[in-house]
């Protein structure tokens, strides 16, 4: 192959790239010179798509969930994605963490000490604030929103993408290719670059906000390590060190670089829920998963449609259907991310240890630190509620940190589990969005590194501009209101997945493990099973 057509190969799209770097510099400059207006421009925009339509992101969630149950354990589970002989690329321990720490990052490190805090002072369901009942609900409900249907919902856009990169062979790794089954070559012209230009948006916008509310996280953390003032300069300092991390990791590619940093971040996350799993109060907090697992099977099918349309008292809209328009807006990133990690496992497979594993890990985080925090607040007489209430988040954070035995030591770690986090789930944006602008790239190849490292920096400027502006609030719903228009596309990828598999296989779709199917002129395919060498020709 010449050193021309590599070059080709690895282009920038331009069609795709500057249009989205206009849609990302016309939202965020009003926004840095009007950001009141702009955040409530936002505001109300997200309390009408919430109102108007919270019903439809309800049931995408759940009918994505029953979605993936249909395609892990039925016949379309046992295809492969790739080739016959074809191994997966990563070890199953470090594909299950890049999965998770792409997929959640930094963000269950602001939220699985305060989320439960939030919902013991104003429950769900017309429970009463601050009681007993209001502490199970508690301990329960973040169960459900980093649960089985946010994963289902990640995988939606993964199974079509690594379905047409590694079975059908695509030399392109974009969304708008996943839609190729339903929209044909539409996907070529105006129609499939405003897909993959909505989706950079919705990953610059979701990755920009990870940085906006991290930086504030650590900055807290090491103010209390070092005794220092809370500044601009000081938030840059950090965001520049985090940066730093991350091109490393970007540069170095999958194999070195994303996933090294993941291996070390699941270790870190595990150490520290051992930790506090042990020094805490076990009992109660075995007791309390145990109860909250309980009441999340019995209550699985109310909240997940729950709407409360009598009452109206806001909670729906502002927590589960807001969690599942932003896991929605999420889903782009993570589902070409996990496409590209996942080459040589089957359908069912990547299903279920995607939604098991995904689920049981944010469960674990919830159930032990959110835990700790509902055991600090009910038994210890400890008022982290005022202090949230008073303080926000990263001061509500420290606080629970500082409850620890070995505080002093405890913190720093922390404040390392927080850095490599949130670089993994940065690091795998980068990465992506350098292959959606590459003209051609195949699942076996990885962008070009200059590409990777400007991705890297714009997701950079991308921070500084919503840490200096204090415009984050209004740019995080913003992103949430991305996931509307994204809600047709996962329908339309599923559609695709589902059209290409029958057209591929067809009748073929028994009892075997289906390894690929190739297409050899207009009405032949020839299929190769992993259980037998049959070769089955129509």
């Amino acid at each position: 192959m010449s050193t021309n057509h590599n070059n080709n190969k690895m282009a920038i799209d331009p069609a795709i790239l500057w249009p989205a770097v206009m849609m990302i510099l016309a939202t965020s400059i009003p926004l840095a010179i009007y950001p009141d207006a702009g955040k409530a421009v936002v505001g109300e925009l997200l309390s009408w798509a919430t109102g108007q339509f919270g019903w439809l992101y309800l049931l995408t969630g759940i009918g994505s969930f029953f979605f993936m149950c249909w395609l892990a354990y039925g016949p379309v589970g046992k295809i492969k994605l790739g080739a016959p002989d074809d191994k997966p690329e990563f070890n199953k321990a470090s594909w299950i963490a890049m999965l998770f720490c792409a997929g959640i990052g930094i963000s269950i490190c602001n939220w699985a000490f305060v989320e439960p805090l939030y919902f013991l002072s104003s429950p769900p369901l017309g429970v009463a604030p601050n009681t007993h009942a209001a502490a199970e609900w508690a301990a329960m409900y973040p169960m459900f929103h980093w649960g089985v249907v946010p994963w289902a919902l990640y995988l939606m856009p993964a199974l079509p993408i690594g379905y047409a990169l590694y079975v059908r062979k695509v030399h392109v790794l974009r969304l708008s290719e996943a839609c190729r089954g339903v929209l044909g070559d539409r996907v070529d012209g105006p129609l499939g670059k405003i897909i993959d230009i909505v989706v950079i948006f919705s990953i610059v916008g979701g990755v920009g906000t990870s940085l906006g509310l991290s930086v504030p996280l650590v900055s807290e953390l090491f103010q209390e390590m070092f005794g220092l003032e809370d500044s601009f300069g000081l938030q840059m300092m950090i965001l520049a060190a985090w940066i730093a991390m991350i091109a490393w990791s970007v540069y170095n590619g999958l194999n070195k670089g994303i996933q090294t940093l993941s291996n070390i971040n699941a270790v870190l996350a595990f150490v520290l829920l051992v930790f506090v799993l042990v020094t805490g109060s076990t009992v109660f907090l075995l007791n309390l998963w145990s109860n909250s697992f309980g009441l999340f099977m019995d209550n699985f099918f109310r909240i997940n449609f729950w709407t409360d349309p009598i009452d109206k008292g806001g909670f729906p809209e502002g927590w589960t259907m807001f969690y599942w328009a932003w896991w929605i807006a999420y889903a782009p990133m993570m589902g070409l991310f996990v496409a590209r990690v996942s080459r040589g496992r089957t359908i069912k497979e990547l299903i279920v240890n995607g939604v098991l594993w995904g689920s049981i890990g944010c469960w674990a985080f919830f159930a032990i630190w959110g835990g700790y925090a509902i055991d600090l607040s009910v038994n210890n007489g400890v008022d982290l509620q005022a202090i949230l209430s008073a303080e926000g988040i990263p001061a509500t954070v420290v606080a629970v940190l500082q409850q620890l035995p070995m505080a002093d030591l405890v913190i720093p770690v922390f404040t390392l589990l927080c850095f490599v986090f949130l670089a993994t789930t940065v690091d795998s944006s980068a990465y992506m969005l350098s292959a959606i602008c590459t003209k051609e790239i195949t699942g076996y190849e990885e962008p070009a590194r200059w590409n990777r490292i400007l991705w890297t920096l714009v997701l950079a400027m991308v921070g500084v501009g919503l840490l200096s502006v204090g415009g984050l609030k209004a740019v995080q719903s913003s992103t949430v209101l991305v996931a509307l228009p994204m809600i047709p596309v996962l329908f339309i990828m599923a559609a695709s997945l589902l059209r290409w598999v029958y057209q591929d296989f067809g009748a073929d779709l028994a009892p075997h493990a289906i390894a690929r199917c190739q297409v050899k002129g207009e009405n032949v395919k020839v299929c190769t099973y992993q259980s037998s060498t049959d070769k089955v020709s129509g």
